[in-house]
C-alpha cells in the first residue's frame, strides 16, 4: 500500500462505549484521527458505524473434531472468523502448529494458549498433552514457553469410573502449576463445566474460567474478589442436551448434570455479570462448532441479561484490554468493522458487517 493511500472511515467510530467521533483515518495501516494533508492522496471513503475488530476470545484455529488439520482448512477456519468480523482470537488451546498465520497480513490476529492440558484418557482423543498430576508443572512450562502469554487446563472431565463430571487436578499440582506459569510471565485457564474444580483453581490463582457452567452462589462472589474472568461459550451450551442425550443410557449422571448446567445457563451467567466478574465473548469454534459465531454469542449474552454496551466491550473495547491489544487508539493498527447501524442500539447488526478492515486493508 502506498503512502499516499488513505482510507476514511466516516459517519460514526466508536472509539470506546463512550467515546463517539465522525471519522478516522487509515494512513500507513494506522489509525490516526488527525485529517492527512499533502497533494495526491488517493483517499477511499468507507460510510457507517465504525468499531474495533472483535474478539473471540475461545477459538480454535487447526482444530476439528478428530484433531489437527491441515493449514488450508486452518485457512478456512480463519477466513471464515475475519467475514465475520473476528480480527482478533485467543485460541484456548490447539495442537496445530499455527504460527506461519503470523505472516498473513490478511488473515486475523492469534494470541495462543499452546496445547491443552488434561489428565489421561479424560478428556477429548488427538487435542491434549494427557498427563499425570506430577507432570502437570513442567508441561505448563513447557506451554507457557510456546504460547503467547497464556497456558490452557482441562479443569474437569467426565471420570467413567464415577460416572459424571469430576476434578482433574489435585490441589497442590494445581498451585504449583499456576505459580510456574506466572513466573514464566504466563496467565492460565481452564476448560470447567461442573461445580468442584472451580474454588480450588480459583484459590490457587487461575485468571479465567471458560464455560463456568459450574459457577454457583458460593463461587460467583470468590470469581469476583480475585477477579478471574469467565469465557461462558454460550452458543456451544446449547449443544449440552444433545451431548447428554447420547450419553444418557451409559451415564445417566452425568447426562442429566449437563441438562441442570444448561438449563440454568442464562441465570448463571447473568448471576457472575452482576457480581462483577468479568464477561468475554468466546465461542469455542474448531471443535464441533463452526467458526464465525461472534455474532451469536454476543446475542445469547444478551440473552443472559448483560446490557447491550456491556455484551458489546465483551467482544471489543473490553475484551481488547483484557488481552492487551488496542483498539482504535491514535497510531494503532488499524484493525476495525463498519456497521450499517449502531450495534449499541441492536446487537444484531454485528451478524451483518458492512466493511472489514485489517491492518488498514479493507479485506471484506
Amino acid at each position: 500500500m502506498s503512502e499516499r493511500t488513505v482510507l476514511h472511515v466516516k459517519g460514526r467510530v466508536l472509539v470506546g462505549p463512550d467515546d463517539v467521533r465522525d471519522e478516522l483515518w487509515v494512513v500507513g495501516g494506522r489509525v490516526t484521527y488527525d485529517r492527512p494533508a499533502g497533494p495526491g492522496l488517493d483517499i477511499t471513503t468507507v460510510d457507517g458505524w465504525a468499531m474495533p475488530g472483535l474478539v473471540d476470545a475461545h477459538c480454535h484455529v487447526g482444530l476439528d473434531t478428530h484433531g489437527p488439520v491441515p493449514a488450508d482448512v486452518a485457512e478456512k477456519q480463519a477466513l471464515t472468523d475475519r467475514e465475520a468480523g473476528t480480527l482478533l482470537i485467543r485460541d484456548a488451546g490447539s495442537p496445530s502448529d499455527t504460527r506461519w498465520i503470523d505472516d498473513r497480513e490478511d488473515l486475523p490476529r492469534i494470541i495462543r494458549a499452546g496445547r491443552h492440558i488434561a489428565r489421561t484418557r479424560r478428556y477429548i482423543r488427538n487435542y491434549a498433552h494427557e498427563i499425570e498430576p506430577p507432570e502437570l508443572v513442567a508441561y505448563v512450562a513447557r506451554e507457557a514457553k510456546r504460547g503467547d502469554g497464556w497456558v490452557k487446563l482441562v479443569g474437569d472431565w467426565i471420570d467413567r469410573d464415577a460416572g459424571d463430571l469430576t476434578a482433574c487436578w489435585p490441589r497442590e499440582e494445581v498451585e504449583a502449576a499456576i505459580a510456574e506459569a506466572h513466573r514464566l510471565g504466563a496467565r492460565v485457564t481452564a476448560h470447567c463445566f461442573a461445580e468442584d474444580s472451580l474454588r480450588d483453581l480459583v484459590e490457587a490463582g487461575i485468571d479465567c474460567i471458560e464455560h463456568a457452567t459450574g459457577l454457583t452462589e458460593d463461587t460467583i462472589p470468590l470469581f469476583a474478589e480475585r477477579g478471574v474472568a469467565i469465557v461462558p461459550t454460550l452458543v456451544n451450551i446449547a449443544t449440552f442436551p444433545q451431548i447428554a442425550a447420547a450419553g444418557e443410557t451409559k451415564f445417566p449422571r452425568w447426562s442429566a448434570h449437563l441438562n441442570r448446567l444448561y438449563e440454568r445457563r442464562y441465570d448463571t451467567v447473568r448471576a457472575a455479570y452482576d457480581a462483577g466478574v468479568p464477561v468475554y465473548v468466546g465461542t469455542d469454534a474448531g471443535g464441533s462448532l463452526a467458526h464465525g459465531l461472534v455474532a451469536g454469542e454476543v446475542a445469547e449474552l444478551r440473552k443472559a441479561g448483560l446490557p447491550a454496551v456491556d455484551a458489546l466491550s465483551a467482544t471489543a473495547w473490553g475484551a481488547r484490554a483484557w488481552l492487551g491489544r488496542p483498539g482504535l487508539e491514535e497510531g494503532a493498527s488499524a484493525d476495525l468493522v463498519v456497521y450499517e447501524s449502531d450495534p449499541r442500539a441492536d446487537v444484531r447488526v454485528l451478524a451483518s458487517p458492512r466493511r472489514v478492515v485489517l491492518r488498514g486493508r479493507i479485506v471484506g
